[in-house]
């Protein structure tokens, strides 16, 4: 970014602007050249009012930003070499897979150089700086490239730069210990301190720090990791602090809760429960306890397993968070932190499938910040309570007041787009297609690539009928995360529906490959088999996609009209009628109609094809069916 985003400023600033959110996060000493068009009230809160830690594909949306800002703006061919990419953190790793992925290598030539083999998503070609039957590549010879790969090259070779490291450890440690804290110094004066972790004096890290210096600069690393979402090293640099700061104090304590988020977040429930177990040995301050029981309760709560979900015992957590706070003798301290424990209880009144309780519980933290907290103070608190209670009256058919509960939050942080995606979910739901679309476009526009987004968009284009539409979408969702299961399963549909049986092949096999026996994937294999006069096979995949999914209305359909096609008429309107159950539509009374004529059963068909003509009054074959 550093080498690019000057240049563009001057060739493409249009292209510098639509990216500002990724170019600031990855590279925030560029800040002061690049302006925050996009820019959250996270931003600018103080740090006792941030309580939300981005979602954990957030460094997805950056990295494919990054991709989509370096494909719009490079203007002649660039190579990025990567020096022991064996080291590389699982953020660092996915930027460099996005790109490998995503960006022309007539543009833009990824070379990465390690040691070790290849890495699972590497897709390029491997060629070797010694002796070997590979390409010879010279060290330092970055702008080599090997000829036939797809814009990546993995090295095998160290890439240091000789005795670089060897001479650092023959430093005498005093000596050492002088050049970095110069180096901190430096960066001080320039405002770049809390950007460089170059700065961060590592030579104390096993041992005492008396200025403060080493764990202050590990803090503000931290910080700036938590808002941008770089989980990881939060993790990392975290426990690096912890290392050098005194039990019970307060940067002790800011350590120790950042991490176990982190912690939770990246799915290492153990190791964040054991980190809030040495803060409740470690402190005997109330907040402290309040918030470690908290977090706890989380770790239960909000297991991404179900099965391993234990509600009892983050009630038992949630209470005891509740009886502190309760306590607390600050009255707007109090206000926040009950108000805070008591959305905790309402999520696992939610988890049980209590949403009124759950809703009475949001309430009673809306009043708390209403009536004890200043105006104008913890307004993401607020925006969160807000969503809460939208997301259950939602839930509890009260639409209007949902959608109030939406704009309210959104009010509040206008650009934090998750709340557009659920609101625009919402008007999807109550056929107020304008309305979602809207909202889905909005997300789009004020958020770094977002494949969610662009996935509700397609689904909301295909319900209208524009399967070109849709399919673009789709095919957008899946440059922007391959792994994303359920595009594959709507695109094979749209494909299949399009005559595109080789392309819906293609999906449904590596849909199945993410997840084999996946029951909707099943059903469009068991379509595609029908289409072919594959009739057993097809017979099989529904067979199996009902086994997983019993109340699957697509399979039981297209069984349905399977079965019609093998003279099984009887068995085609026993299918159907099921999946008239679940969920009517004009297309399963027309086919139904016609097995039901097939059995000589005329009066049941024509009250099907006038059910169906109620549903779909401009229907051609419908009427003509009933001899309009």
């Amino acid at each position: 970014m550093r080498a690019v985003v000057p240049e563009a400023l001057e060739s493409a600033p249009a292209h510098v602007a639509v990216h500002d959110i990724e170019i600031r996060s990855v590279a925030p000493d560029l800040r002061d050249r690049v302006a925050a068009r996009r820019e959250t009230i996270d931003a600018w809160i103080a740090d006792d009012e941030r309580i939300l830690v981005p979602a954990l594909r957030r460094t997805l949306r950056l990295a494919n930003g990054v991709a989509e800002f370096l494909g719009a703006c490079l203007d002649r061919p660039r190579t990025l070499v990567v020096k022991n990419v064996q080291e590389v953190d699982p953020t660092d790793r996915e930027l460099l897979a996005v790109l490998v992925r995503r960006l022309d290598p007539a543009l833009f030539t990824v070379m990465l150089c390690s040691p070790e083999p290849p890495p699972s998503w590497f897709r390029g070609r491997v060629v070797s700086s010694g002796p070997s039957p590979f390409t010879r590549v010279r060290k330092g010879s970055g702008r080599t490239r090997a000829p036939g790969t797809d814009g990546a090259a993995h090295v095998a070779s160290d890439c240091t730069e000789e005795g670089s490291r060897a001479a650092y450890e023959a430093l005498d440690p005093a000596e050492r210990a002088r050049l970095h804290d110069l180096r901190a110094g430096e960066l001080e004066a320039t405002g770049e301190f809390s950007l460089r972790l170059g700065a961060i004096p590592f030579h104390r890290e096993h041992g005492a720090d008396p200025h403060g210096r080493g764990a202050e600069a590990l803090w503000t690393a931290v910080d700036h990791c938590v808002r941008e979402g770089f989980l990881d090293a939060v993790v990392e640099l975290g426990l690096r602090g912890l290392r050098l700061t005194e039990p019970g104090s307060d940067l002790w304590w800011r350590f120790t809760q950042r991490t176990a988020t982190a912690l939770g977040a990246l799915s290492r429930q153990d190791e964040a429960r054991e980190l809030y177990e040495r803060a409740r040995r470690g402190s005997q301050d109330p907040a402290v306890h309040a918030a470690s029981a908290y977090g706890t309760a989380m770790l239960d709560a909000r297991h991404p397993d179900p099965a391993q979900r234990d509600l009892d015992r983050a009630t038992g957590w949630i209470n005891q968070a509740v009886a502190i706070s309760t306590l607390l003798p600050d009255r707007r301290e109090r206000a926040f932190k009950l108000g805070f424990d008591r959305n905790g209880q309402a999520l696992i009144e939610t988890r049980r499938g209590n949403p009124r309780k759950a809703l009475a519980l949001v309430d009673s933290a809306v009043e708390l910040a209403e009536e004890d907290l200043p105006s104008g103070r913890h307004p993401v608190h607020r925006m969160v309570l807000y969503a809460n209670r939208g997301r259950l009256l939602a839930e509890l058919g009260r639409a209007k007041e949902a959608l109030e509960e939406y704009a309210a939050a959104i009010a509040v942080d206008p650009f934090f787009a998750d709340h557009y995606l659920e609101r625009g979910n919402l008007f999807f739901q109550l056929g107020s297609t304008e309305e979602a679309l809207a909202d889905y476009e909005t997300a789009i526009r004020v958020s770094p690539p977002m494949p969610e987004a662009y996935y509700n968009r397609a689904e909301l284009r295909l319900a209208l009928g524009d399967l070109e539409g849709g399919r673009a979408d789709l095919d957008h969702v899946l440059e922007l995360d391959p792994d994303y299961l359920d595009a594959y399963i709507n695109r094979a549909g749209v494909r299949a529906v399009l005559g595109l049986e080789a392309e819906a092949w293609a999906d449904v096999e590596t849909g199945l490959a993410l997840m084999p026996g996946n029951p909707h994937l099943l059903t469009v294999k068991g379509q595609l088999d029908t289409a072919a006069r594959r009739f057993e096979d097809a017979g099989r995949a529904f067979d199996a996609a009902l086994d997983k999914a019993p109340h699957l209305g697509a399979a039981w359909a297209n069984r349905g009209v399977l079965r019609y096609e093998t003279g099984d008429a009887e068995g085609a309107v026993a299918d159907l009628s099921r999946a008239i159950e679940i969920e009517e539509s004009p297309e399963l009374h027309f086919n139904r109609a016609i097995a039901l004529r097939a059995l000589g059963r005329e009066e049941e068909a024509r009250e099907d094809l006038r059910r169906a003509l109620r549903l779909a009054p401009g229907d051609p074959d419908v009427r003509e069916a009933l001899g309009l």
